[in-house]
């Protein structure tokens, strides 16, 4: 026969007296823990007793109950309690909710004690932030629940945010899948899908220190402390609609700016501003950057201007400062350190002594007009202003004083009889920009061009390295002239020798007859080159002249430099026009003298190396010359697409070569040998303007697509 499961019976429970508990001596907490006792009878007066307390009767020596009760477990409550009696908070007869136990029970009491303070189950951090979230979206403040839980308001914002990090994380760290310092730097970041990312990227790795999350996070993000935010602003920036994030567990210096392209925008928008300013002072031009690398005014010359005088008010300001500097520095002359107020005093007075020595320079009004600013930011976010620069295409040439440097009048012309600067904003000058583009014939596009010339300087290369005289008098003609005319400008040779490499090339190009020569050429003399540095000399003192010129001429041919590039009509980065007249004309003449010929080393225009390169008057203009009118009658009315195809297949085999790839015989030769500049009337059409815009050129490509 089954035995019947014996009942458990739960201890009964009561209102006592607050009077009638007394606390028990078995109770086995001894040591203080957590929440004080004041802050525990403020919760008890604000939510009442939530918790009952367990007591048990007392009993005398004779095992009577004398009707009192002592507390095992409670005996904080039990405190907070009596605190609130003292405090008259609380009348001492309250009745206080109690499980009474029996006086006789088998379980000793300081058993019940010890079970009331171990098995009991912390509750996880994850589900405090997120009910004080549940607060706070029930409508009380984070002041309100700081005060409720009595905690500094900084808390209640922390925990808060550690609440808004993406669920799935938070779930990883309920699972103790990541530490609480790790779940805190996700917090930088509002964005779940990145914080997951970022999660999935080192969870596995042993290098996740909070650290490391956080500079995952910020990477594309700008810190407060940044020059740039320095410079606009971190209220105008938040003004323009931008978005501070900050770190509310770590030294942040200020936060993480979240829109970066804004910011830049807001950057630039300013700089411009200052720099409109400081055109109306009239200098020729003026650059502005964020920073200016090192060396930026490299071969340029430093205009000596006049410094400006400070006025009686100044000077007796500035004496005025000095003494009470002095005086401060010997009030605290045997302090350790100076106090806070007297520190920040200290650093007002030197900053503005230091205004009062960086006076503004006075320069010659005909000396601006050829010279120029840069413009940028200092590393503190204040405003750096280089006055007086003069580039060398600017020098004054003798016979034209007061004139610019191409002998005509300053740029931007004259008003008032101060001349307009042109800014320059990232190297690239703030002009109006070009109309679209029309169904006539225009310049071609600066990359087509530079490409086509690649193509001709590669051949030209191949060409000079098959013909070592005209290597040599090349030679000779460059460092003659470097010893005898040093300020002469660089020509088509780099004689140094260093290899000019293209920015921009057709996918065709390392594969042209002209590239497989260079390179076969190139294996070929390797083979026999020794390593070592005295070898090699030996080596090429063994060999005969004709060897010699050969390799010398192979050597040469690495450094010509035929290409076309975009002028920089303000001087500073890149090449001048005159520069590029220069090395085309000096390009022509290695052309002539070796005898180059485009077709014969196998260029042919192709849809993907020109015609589909150009608009439609091009191609037709390229047919009626290579082929014939007739031929250009033929595809005038077909869509770009099959006029480029249909061109390729009637130009194969006539040999027309586009302007950048043709022979020219420049008159521009003879005068600038004689020291007289070229007329740019005197161009090739492909040079004669800034170039089409190859943007409108692609737009037109797609159009004509979309309309087939």
């Amino acid at each position: 026969m089954a035995t019947a499961t014996q009942k458990i019976t739960l201890s009964s429970s009561r209102d006592i007296p607050f009077n009638k508990l007394v606390l028990s001596q078995s109770n086995v907490r001894r040591v203080k823990a957590g929440i004080s006792v004041e802050e525990l009878a403020g919760s008890i007066a604000r939510r009442g007793l939530i918790q009952s307390l367990h007591v048990r009767p007392e009993l005398d020596a004779e095992g009577q109950e004398t009707g009192l009760f002592e507390v095992p477990a409670g005996g904080r409550r039990y405190r907070a309690l009596e605190l609130l009696v003292k405090q008259k908070r609380l009348n001492k007869t309250t009745p206080v909710p109690c499980i009474v136990s029996e006086a006789g029970d088998d379980i000793l009491i300081d058993e019940v004690s010890l079970a009331e303070n171990i098995e009991r189950a912390p509750l996880h951090p994850l589900d405090q932030f997120r009910a004080f979230q549940v607060l706070r979206e029930k409508g009380m403040s984070e002041e309100e629940i700081a005060a409720a839980f009595f905690v500094d308001a900084k808390v209640v914002k922390q925990r808060l945010r550690l609440v808004s990090v993406s669920p799935t994380l938070l779930e990883t760290y309920a699972e103790d899948g990541m530490t609480l310092e790790q779940l805190m730097a996700f917090t930088i970041s509002d964005d779940h899908a990145r914080q997951e990312q970022v999660w999935e990227a080192i969870k596995d790795s042993w290098q996740k220190e909070p650290y490391t999350i956080r500079r995952m996070l910020t990477e594309t993000t700008v810190r407060a402390s940044d020059k740039r935010a320095l410079f606009v602003g971190i209220e105008t920036y938040e003004a323009a609609g931008g978005y501070v994030l900050r770190d509310l567990f770590q030294q942040d210096d200020g936060g993480w700016l979240q829109d970066p392209v804004l910011l830049d925008r807001l950057v630039g928008e300013k700089l411009k501003a200052e720099a409109e300013m400081i055109a109306a002072e009239g200098w020729k031009w003026i650059e502005v950057a964020v920073d200016f690398p090192y060396g930026h005014t490299s071969g340029m010359r430093r205009l000596a201007g006049t410094t400006i005088d400070l006025t009686d008010d100044e000077c007796a300001e500035r004496e005025k400062l000095r003494d009470e500097l002095d005086a401060l520095e010997a009030e605290y002359a045997e302090a350790d350190e100076f106090p806070d107020e007297v520190d920040a005093r200290l650093g007002e007075i030197e900053g503005a002594l230091e205004a009062f020595e960086a006076r503004p320079m006075r320069y010659d009004a005909d000396q601006m007009a050829r010279a120029g600013v840069f413009v940028s930011i200092r590393h503190d976010g204040k405003l750096a202003i280089e006055r007086g620069y003069v580039r060398a295409d600017d020098e004054a040439v003798e016979g034209q004083e007061g004139q610019g440097a191409d002998g005509c009048s300053p740029e931007g012309g004259v008003s008032g009889g101060v001349q307009r600067a042109v800014i320059m904003v990232g190297g690239t000058a703030t002009e109006p920009e070009e109309d679209d583009e029309v169904e006539t014939i225009r310049p071609l596009p600066d990359r087509l061009v530079s490409e086509l010339t690649a193509h001709r300087t590669l051949a030209l290369r191949d060409a000079v390295a098959a013909n070592p005289h005209v290597a040599m008098t090349a030679l000779l003609h460059r460092l003659v002239t470097d010893c005898f005319l040093p300020h002469s400008t660089r020509g088509c040779l780099e004689a140094h020798v260093r290899e000019v490499h293209f920015p921009a090339q057709a996918d065709d190009l390392g594969e042209s007859v002209s590239a497989r020569a260079i390179a076969e050429r190139h294996e070929r003399w390797g083979d026999h080159i020794p390593a070592d540095d005295a070898a090699l000399w030996g080596w090429l003192s063994d060999q005969d002249d004709d060897t010699r010129m050969e390799l010398l001429a192979h050597c040469i041919s690495f450094g010509v430099n035929a290409l076309h590039e975009k002028p920089n009509p303000y001087g500073g980065m890149g090449v001048s026009q005159h520069g590029l007249d220069v090395r085309l004309s000096q390009a022509d003449r290695l052309a002539r003298a070796t005898g180059l010929d485009m077709v014969a080393v196998g260029w042919r225009p192709t849809v993907g190396n020109y015609l589909g390169r150009v608009t439609k008057p091009r191609i037709i203009e390229a047919v009626r010359e290579g082929a014939g009118e007739r031929a250009a009658q033929l595809i005038d009315h077909l869509k770009k697409g099959d006029m480029a195809k249909e061109a390729e297949r009637l130009l194969a085999e006539t040999g027309w070569l586009p302007e950048p790839l043709r022979m020219v015989d420049r008159d521009a030769d003879i005068a600038m040998d004689a020291g007289v500049d070229t007329e740019a009337d005197d161009l090739p059409e492909f040079l004669a303007g800034d170039g089409e815009d190859e943007d409108a050129t692609e737009d037109e490509e797609q159009s004509m697509v979309a309309a087939e």
